[in-house]
């Protein structure tokens, strides 16, 4: 028992002097790690101490350079133009008034004159926040918000918001508060271009920042944290409400007496904002389209662009868009004087990416800023048949398929009947030819079958984000207003077979000196619509080029297709087109004296009420752009529906055909006149063509069509006779002109006197 103890306490003595060994073993290794953190922090220190002593306070001047903001052409090299020009005067601040700079003190820093310039806490705070949510949070400090201006961009940042505390920090202990005040007077930015005080004083008030009154300077610094939105001219509310509030406050510090304060309950009359010559020409266009862009992004507001230092690169090709510019804007269209009361409106951009190449809003963003291609409307017209025509595509219909093209017609529900541009009949017709001939009766067949519904949807999905009305037989008509940038988005769409890039004009954002990358362009697209439908659309949009109403565009050489558009009440005329890899639209309309509507486009040249005349454009601008690139065929659909469509109710059936073509799709007769047409047509005998078609149908051929139509057309479509006045499936009413007029353009119910047989006024081709 006893040696069973001793063995116990000998076996607990050794381990507990195995357990000292270990514990002398461990102290070293505490002790390392200890002077490892406390080496680390006097590291830190006189690294901070180096840093501190290293880093120079920047003056108003060098600031002014650092913020520049860029933007480029495509090429990332040629300069388009900057936010507004650098508009800053450095004043000295002892000619300011005292409740100049009290009155920016009031609005941003109240304690100001008392704090120690820095607030860590709120460093930390802006920190984690820019860090964590991408947002852009700035000091709280007047000091710090001076230090974050001349860093900014790289406050999201660990390293660069270190840079901006040490610099705060060094600010703060270097310099008197006055000199403080001055500076940041001097370089803060207050909208309309302006920076500094002294240059915010002219532009709202036209004069120097010495005689501004109480009022106008508490305007101005009220502003500050979002001068481009809470600008007098663009939300006043705003702008009274953050006027009251620094009111308010220097009425409390009693850096105004109650008497100044009384008399200040009013907002001070600010003046209309100058352009600059920055924004001359289509400068102003292309900038404020990438402002937008950016702005509605969410990664960035109008303020950041206009003082971050940024480097922009757009997608706008330099060539194109001088092509685009001066085709547009010339008075001079192929020999023919363009009315001076007419607008244009233009767009041009990569099927593949979406990326925007051209643009022409107008002829100087100065003069009207107003821009044609993104903002103005116009009737679609005709361009709007595509959507209906894809609808019968995805319901099985052959492009073969044969309806009843003669004209007028009515319809079930419409008090009025339906012509064709001229009032011309076609006979019995394919889908292929009546969309290459623009037939108006045809069309309005098949939206009752694809119903307007559908069309709407199909416009929509492609890109139209206008309203489009949905119970409407004549939407097919092109009834409602767009915008030229967004059939060039469904066309693209519709070009690349069915895949939707939204289109943008922003490539990439980046620091000056291009380490920082802060925002690249989606490219990525969406597959909205089979590659097999858009194939097949594709060939009947061919043939508006090859036999239709584009037959101008065959002077461009190269595979395109599109599809040319008139106003109901001929107010307007477009044509939009695509080769494998470019998607252009140009529009052209006539603003009525008050620009409140549009009238009538004058007739001028060969161009009756301007049709012909965007595709006249577009041709030109293709022959340019597509200059040197290798031509690519458009891609055959695997399946082509059937003819009737299933159960053969669409148009006349699935046991009818076109007699001039009995044996051959609309594919093989397009591709055998392409052949045909590119071998003998020289670009003189195009341009003749287009001007001279419009007016080639004579008046007895009119009567003529007028008196066969009028026995066959008196009774709904889905009875109307094909054995009427066959014109033939290859004729075409040649050139882009359109309807005669009608009335509002939202109906089509009227008939016109004009029109043989009766017709109702309706879009032409």
């Amino acid at each position: 028992m006893s040696s069973h103890k001793t063995n116990g306490r000998n076996a607990r003595g050794k381990s507990a002097l195995r357990g000292q060994n270990a514990q002398k073993k461990k102290r070293p290794v505490g002790k390392y790690i200890l002077f490892s953190l406390l080496g680390l922090i006097i590291a830190g220190i006189a690294g901070l101490g180096i840093a501190y002593a290293a880093i120079e306070i920047p003056s108003p001047e060098s600031m002014a350079l650092s913020q520049k903001t860029t933007v480029y052409y495509n090429d990332g090299k040629t300069a388009i133009g900057s936010f507004q020009q650098q508009n800053r005067q450095i004043i000295s601040c002892s000619t300011l008034p005292d409740y100049v700079g009290n009155a920016v003190v009031a609005s941003e820093n109240r304690t100001f004159w008392s704090d120690s310039g820095i607030d860590l806490r709120g460093i930390a705070r802006a920190l984690v926040n820019n860090i964590t949510t991408g947002s852009r949070q700035g000091g709280s400090t007047i000091t710090q918000q001076y230090a974050e201006r001349y860093y900014l961009g790289e406050t999201e940042t660990y390293l660069g918001k270190l840079k901006e505390a040490i610099l705060a920090l060094k600010i703060a202990q270097t310099q008197d508060k006055s000199t403080v005040l001055c500076n940041y007077m001097n370089t803060i930015y207050f909208g309309r271009g302006a920076y500094g005080i002294q240059a915010a004083a002219q532009a709202y008030f036209g004069k120097d920042a010495k005689d501004l009154s109480v009022q106008e300077a508490a305007l101005l610094a009220g502003i500050i944290p979002a001068p481009s939105v809470w600008d007098p001219a663009v939300d006043q509310t705003a702008a009274t409400k953050r006027y009251n509030r620094v009111i308010k406050i220097m009425k409390e510090e009693k850096y105004i007496t109650s008497e100044q304060a009384a008399a200040s309950t009013t907002l001070p009359q600010t003046i209309q904002q100058s352009s600059t010559d920055s924004y001359a020409g289509d400068k102003g266009y292309l900038l404020t389209m990438v402002k937008n862009e950016l702005v509605n992004s969410g990664k960035f507001t109008e303020d950041q662009l206009y003082t971050g230092g940024y480097s922009i690169v757009t997608t706008i090709d330099k060539a194109k868009q001088d092509s685009m510019q001066q085709l547009a804007s010339s008075s001079d269209a192929g020999g023919v004087a363009v009315p001076d009361t007419i607008e244009n409106g233009g767009m041009s951009a990569d099927v593949d990416t979406g990326a925007i190449l051209a643009v022409y809003g107008g002829k100087d963003y100065n003069t009207k800023q107003l821009n044609n291609a993104t903002q103005a409307i116009y009737q679609a017209g005709s361009t709007m048949k595509t959507f209906t025509l894809l609808g019968a595509i995805q319901d099985g219909v052959s492009l073969n398929t044969m309806f009843n093209g003669n004209s007028p017609q009515t319809f079930p529900g419409l008090a009025s009947s339906v012509s064709n541009y001229g009032n011309r009949s076609y006979g019995n017709i394919t889908l292929t030819n009546a969309l290459a001939n623009s037939v108006n009766t045809v069309f309005m067949q098949l939206n009752q079958k694809v119903t307007p519904q559908k069309t709407a949807s199909i416009a929509k999905q492609a890109g139209i984000t206008s309203s489009i009305q949905e119970d409407s037989l004549y939407n097919t008509l092109g009834i409602d207003a767009v915008h030229v940038s967004e059939i060039v988005q469904a066309y693209q769409t519709i070009a690349h077979d069915g895949v939707k890039n939204t289109l943008h004009i922003v490539e990439s954002v980046r620091s000056a000196d291009g380490t920082q990358t802060y925002y690249t362009a989606d490219t990525n697209g969406t597959q909205v619509f089979s590659s097999d439908d858009t194939a097949n659309a594709m060939v009947a949009l061919r043939a508006v080029v090859t036999q239709g109403t584009g037959r101008v565009a065959q002077s461009i050489g190269k595979t395109v297709g599109g599809k040319s558009g008139t106003a109901n009440d001929n107010s307007a005329v477009s044509f939009v087109g695509f080769s494998r890899h470019i998607v252009t639209a140009f529009a052209t309309w006539n603003p009525s004296d008050d620009g409140s509507t549009n009238d009538v486009v004058p007739t001028f040249g060969g161009y009756t009420n301007g049709g012909g005349y965007p595709t006249y454009l577009f041709t030109q601008y293709m022959k340019q752009a597509l200059a040197g690139v290798q031509d690519e065929a458009f891609p055959t659909a695997k399946g082509s529906g059937t003819v009737g469509g299933n159960g053969g109710s669409w148009g006349l059936g699935g046991d009818r055909s076109d007699s001039s073509n009995e044996s051959r799709s609309d594919s093989e007769n397009t591709q055998q006149r392409e052949t045909q047409s590119q071998n003998s047509q020289s670009q003189s005998q195009s341009q003749s063509q287009g001007t001279q078609s419009q007016n080639s149908q004579s008046q007895s051929t009119q009567n003529s069509q007028s008196s066969q139509s009028q026995s066959q057309s008196s009774g709904s479509s889905s009875s109307s006779s094909s054995s009427g006045s066959n014109s033939g499936t290859s004729g075409s009413t040649s050139g882009t002109s359109g309807s005669t007029s009608g009335n509002s353009g939202t109906t089509n119910d009227s008939s016109s006197s004009s029109q043989s047989g009766g017709g109702a006024a309706t879009s032409g081709n």
